[in-house]
């Protein structure tokens, strides 16, 4: 019965909203492909199937409807235009999406941590130094995705490629299991704190997420304004560092571990570590392979896309045996996570070709007139940050509406246009927090087993007001006094 429920509900949202007339300026094609979006969104919130079945199955339904929802009368009037084809080719182009794989190699490497058994050395060793308390293990993640964070603008090769592959063999210690009840002992704690700081360290460094300088340029040829490295970091700063101490408390009293400190578990590590003995050679193969993509990753961007890096390291893996071609196939959560991601990705991009988001923002310009120009700001700040519902990536959203939100500010009169500019660049991190596919490493601790939709969902929402909440309240006023 909870099923069939589930499966009703994402369909009745689209074939209601299909139903009712297109906004005043918005093309019905238009209107239509929103409809089926909002019906695939509410269906990854119910899940009555696999997050990568319902985006295969929205991709689907618009290629098969394209003359009616993806394509506008002038486009289908050209001579030798196959609307068949086109979309087509617009449904597959996720898989061509270098983030998408990006995330799937995130998955590969955590593989290549349990076949070998380095991830739990490593996460043996975290728990005999500091698994006394979970609160502890929480701070101890975050540190170390700040500490990498400077150095890797992909925060999907940074949480998903290298602090997931370890964390991930943490719970088993404690008996905490992915897909099941167990997992609240420590499992769920500890992937929260890990991609709530991700987010955060994606914000604070403009080096540590690569839309931040995707942004950086748009800012320049849109606004005609710079901003240096240093410059991004004192601006979000006040607001990263109170995040960032607060994510560990925060996450421990609104999703709290059941298992709180103990000192048996931290002897039972050191008595572990010491059956395991020396490191084996496939333990050190993996780790010299691993240290290879992390430079690459952190000092290669110029020479090699973090992507191509993860690949190159995923084959390296292969050819040396550290996992096998049948370990890969067999992965499940990893080719289930590239689907997904994949077609949402294309569905993203779909709302963006169609005209939604730019008819929705010029919306929006439109009541602002007449507003006093830091509450206009404030407001704009803010629904910038909250349109990422729509979006699978950072990236699009930084394409789609960027632009477009610089150009309604610069019809605001004595908007302070610098200021507002930086504000709208510095919640690209922080807003990958609101779903399960708003940033890189989303999928990939989504995929874990241990963050069950609904609580993804729910803390979402909780920590994005959160962030955003801080950040409008403290990070507009300090960026308006260093100005």
């Amino acid at each position: 019965m909870n099923l069939s429920w589930k499966a009703v509900v994402p369909i009745a949202v689209a074939i209601i909203l299909a139903l009712i007339p297109a906004p005043e300026g918005l093309a019905q094609y238009s209107w239509y492909f929103f409809a089926i979006f909002a019906g695939v969104i509410v269906g990854l919130m119910f899940e009555p199937l696999p997050g990568g079945a319902i985006g295969l199955i929205g991709v689907t339904v618009v290629t098969v409807l394209a003359r009616f929802v993806l394509y506008s009368p002038a486009e289908l009037a050209k001579a030798g235009f196959n609307p068949a084809n086109a979309a087509l080719t617009w449904a597959l182009s996720g898989f061509s999406n270098g983030t998408v794989w990006l995330i799937f190699g995130a998955f590969m490497f955590a593989l290549g941590y349990e076949k070998t058994g380095l991830g739990k050395r490593i996460a043996l060793l975290l728990v005999k130094t500091m698994g006394r308390r979970t609160l502890t293990l929480g701070y101890a993640i975050l540190i170390a995705d700040t500490v990498l964070a400077p150095f890797t603008p992909s925060n999907t090769a940074r949480s998903g490629g290298t602090i997931y592959p370890i964390i991930r063999s943490l719970p088993i210690l404690y008996d905490s299991k992915p897909n099941d009840p167990s997992g609240r002992k420590i499992g769920s704690y500890i992937m929260w704190v890990a991609i709530a700081a991700t987010c955060v360290t994606s914000s604070l460094f403009l080096t540590g997420l690569a839309p931040n300088l995707l942004a950086l340029e748009l800012v320049k040829k849109t606004a005609n304004v710079e901003f240096t490295w240093m410059q991004w970091f004192i601006s979000f700063a006040p607001v990263g560092i109170l995040l960032l101490i607060a994510i560990p408390l925060l996450t421990y009293w609104l999703y709290p571990p059941e298992i709180k400190e103990g000192n048996e578990v931290p002897v039972w590590a050191g008595q572990e570590l010491a059956k395991l003995g020396g490191l084996g050679s496939k333990e050190i193969t993996l780790a010299v392979l691993v240290m290879i993509a992390l430079a690459l990753w952190i000092f290669g961007g110029d020479y090699i896309n973090a992507t191509t890096a993860a690949l190159v390291v995923i084959s390296l893996m292969v050819l040396t045996n550290v996992v096998t071609w049948d370990d890969i196939i067999k992965n499940s959560a990893a080719w289930n996570t590239l689907a997904w991601f994949a077609t949402l990705v294309a569905l993203a991009d779909g709302l963006n070709r169609v005209g939604f988001v730019k008819w929705f923002a010029e919306s929006i310009a439109h009541h602002m007139s007449g507003v006093p120009p830091i509450t206009a700001m404030v407001v704009l700040v803010a629904l910038f940050f909250l349109t990422h519902y729509m979006f699978a990536s950072v990236t699009a959203h930084v394409t789609a509406v960027l632009p477009v939100m610089l150009a309604v500010g610069s019809t605001i009169p004595e908007m302070p246009m610098q200021q507002y500019s930086l504000l709208l660049c510095l919640t690209l991190g922080i807003m990958g927090i609101i779903t399960p596919f708003a940033t890189g490493p989303s999928p990939v601790y989504y995929g874990s087993g241990y963050l069950p939709s609904k609580d993804f969902w729910r803390l979402g929402a909780i920590f994005g007001v959160i962030f955003l909440a801080v950040f409008l309240v403290i990070g507009v006023p300090w960026v308006m006094a260093i100005k």
